[in-house]
């Protein structure tokens, strides 16, 4: 082994209200050393979430384009249909492109990023 993960950053518009989303999408808390422009979110298990404030973000293109998908997160979900309402609920969009919807889904943040939820049984 040569590291191990510390945490994975999402640049956007608006750091506290991207946290403050997927916050309410894992339920974990915000942690509480943030400096106005850097927030992030730790799992009980340790896994850690950042968001960091960009002057002029530019969201990716999902699933191509100019600025490409760049990255994306997977959350695992019981149930497809009913996590669905859920997130869209507290903000999440559906993206047109849904090339397995049985067995997973791909979502777009607030600030663009797309993420998906995927069967926790197709693990």
């Amino acid at each position: 082994m040569i590291a191990t993960l510390r945490l994975a950053a999402l640049d956007c518009p608006d750091a506290l209200a991207l946290a403050g989303f997927y916050s309410e999408l894992t339920g974990w808390p915000i942690a509480d050393d943030s400096e106005g422009d850097w927030f992030k979110l730790v799992a009980p298990g340790g896994a850690t979430l950042a968001f960091q404030e960009v002057v002029d973000h530019q969201p990716p293109d999902w699933p191509s384009g100019p600025r490409g998908q760049q990255a994306h997160l997977d959350f695992a979900v019981a149930d497809l249909d009913e996590a669905e309402p859920q997130v869209l609920a507290i903000g999440a969009t559906k993206a047109d492109v849904q090339p397995e919807p049985d067995r997973w889904r791909v979502y777009i943040d607030p600030a663009g990023h797309p993420f998906c939820f995927v069967l926790a049984s197709a693990d």
